[in-house]
């Protein structure tokens, strides 16, 4: 998609994508009609929803989409193929990841793992805009 274009700058505008484990059991257990079955047999006060929004506050989190200057970031990195990271990069993109995954991200915390980790997440959302 040619980044000049409205349609590019109306695809990478502030939403938010949440990925839930709650929400997704809720799906799983209405697709095979045993949400039906339990409520059938429990009432309609089975306690679902309250275990669905336990399962969301300690499994789920939200993804921001990138702002147009996160992702023009990302974009001269990975097509840069970068096979080592300067620690200049790796600040950069943990506070870009602090931001877009809404979570505490220490830049400090440079181990190789940690470097890895971060630097795959932020690579599967830079992908996700590429598709």
């Amino acid at each position: 998609m040619d980044k000049r274009t409205k349609a590019y700058k109306e695809s990478i505008k502030e939403v938010e994508v949440s990925y839930n484990v709650g929400d997704k059991v809720e799906k799983v257990l209405d697709a095979t009609g045993i949400s039906k079955l339990v409520k059938f047999i429990a009432g309609e006060d089975c306690g679902c929803d309250e275990r669905k929004a336990k399962l969301n506050d300690m499994f789920g989190y939200t993804v921001l989409c990138l702002t147009e200057d996160e992702h023009s970031y990302l974009d001269n990195f990975f097509k840069g193929n970068p096979q080592e990271i300067q620690p200049s990069e790796y600040i950069k993109i943990t506070s870009i990841a602090s931001r877009v995954l809404n979570k505490r991200i220490d830049a400090s915390m440079g181990c190789g793992g940690c470097v890895r980790g971060v630097v795959k997440q932020m690579k599967q959302i830079y992908e996700s805009y590429e598709g």
